[in-house]
């Protein structure tokens, strides 16, 4: 799968504000589907398939424990994520620099 792909996956989960607050649920450490649904006003299944939606988007990981299954933030899609992100700041920081050089250049020291 293309790297394009992979980032318009990503994007698009987390475009649903139910999904944002499942990775901040998961934030601080693995939890339950059921203790996830508990701080959310959504059902049981309908965090089911959310976490379905961040887990195939590489944002959230599963390990089983017991009969149950625990979610966690997967740092590796995370990292993936910024990684995207930044390009668009340096791409941002140069554009400043660029513009601050050319300020100092026509006008003197700023």
């Amino acid at each position: 799968m293309s790297n394009q792909v992979e980032e318009a996956r990503v994007l698009d989960a987390l475009g649903d504000p139910t999904r944002r607050a499942v990775l901040e649920v998961i934030r601080g450490g693995a939890q339950p589907v059921g203790r996830i649904a508990e701080r959310l006003p959504v059902s049981r299944p309908a965090v089911s398939q959310h976490l379905r939606v961040l887990k195939e988007a590489g944002l959230v990981r599963d390990r089983k424990d017991g009969t149950r299954r625990l979610y966690s933030v997967d740092p590796a899609g995370l990292s993936e994520l910024r990684a995207y992100l930044d390009r668009y700041w340096e791409t941002a920081l140069a554009a400043f620099n660029e513009a601050a050089d050319s300020a100092t250049g026509e006008g003197g020291t700023r």
